[in-house]
This record gives C-alpha cells, sequence and structure tokens, in this order.
C-alpha cells in the first residue's frame, strides 16, 4: 500500500524502497537504524512526546501514556552540526507524572534514539527539566 502511495507521487523506486526500508525498521521491538533515513524517521517519531497527542481529556482515565504525554509541557527536539549532536530537551511537570515513569515507557525509545544518532556518527542528548541524563 504505500508502495502505491509513494508510486502515486512520482518518487523513483529507489526513494519508494528507503521510506518504506524506514518505515519497517522503526519499530521499537524490531527495528534498528539502517539507514541515514531510518535513523531519521527513528529520531523524529521516539521523541514525538507532549500534551498535545493526549486525545483523552477527562485527567481521571489517563493510562500511563496519557499521563506521561500530558505531563510533558514542553518538548524540543534541536540539532548541532557545530557539536554533532541531536538534543530533546524536556520539560515535566512533576505534579503531574514523575520522570520515572517517562523512563517506563519511553526507554526503549530512548535507546533507540540514541543508536540512530549514533548511526548517523553524532550523538544522542536527553535534558529533562534541566538535567542532561544522557
Amino acid at each position: 500500500m504505500a508502495y502505491n502511495i509513494l508510486k502515486e507521487m512520482g518518487m523513483p523506486i529507489e526513494e519508494c524502497t528507503e521510506v518504506m526500508l524506514a518505515i519497517g525498521n522503526h519499530d521499537e521491538d524490531t527495528g534498528t537504524a539502517v539507514s541515514n533515513i531510518s535513523a531519521a524517521l527513528i529520531l523524529a517519531d521516539k521523541s514525538d512526546v507532549h500534551r498535545d497527542r493526549v486525545v483523552n481529556t477527562n485527567i481521571s482515565t489517563f493510562d500511563i501514556h496519557d499521563r506521561v504525554n500530558y505531563a510533558v509541557t514542553d518538548a524540543d527536539l534541536s540539532i548541532s552540526k557545530e557539536d554533532r549532536k541531536v538534543s530533546l530537551k524536556l520539560t515535566i511537570d512533576t505534579k503531574l507524572c514523575p520522570v520515572l515513569n517517562y523512563f517506563e515507557i519511553f526507554m526503549a525509545r530512548t535507546m533507540m534514539s540514541k543508536y540512530a544518532a549514533k548511526y548517523l556518527g553524532i550523538w544522542f542528548e536527553l535534558i529533562i527539566n534541566g538535567t542532561k541524563l544522557l
């Protein structure tokens, strides 16, 4: 299906293959960076945490994913060419959720981001509430 969509967009088969390879390798349980495109997709996808992602508006029924996403009041993914690093800076409202809850659901994603950055030859940095954790 993805191939047909990309083909309809006029994308050459080589580029379609790269995109499909990246999509197929960004799952936390089985994926890994296998190309620059897949590494970039992993970094973008696995760092997507923020209050805006929460669809459920009833805080009393939040599961851990809703609670963590809702507690993240600011998320910034930035790249520094000079320092050769990508930084994920998060502000987590610890009145809503402890930082440890972030790691309960995002540890695999964080490690995947670290390895994706390594694939690109850069450093992955995680900063939560002003504290550099990685």
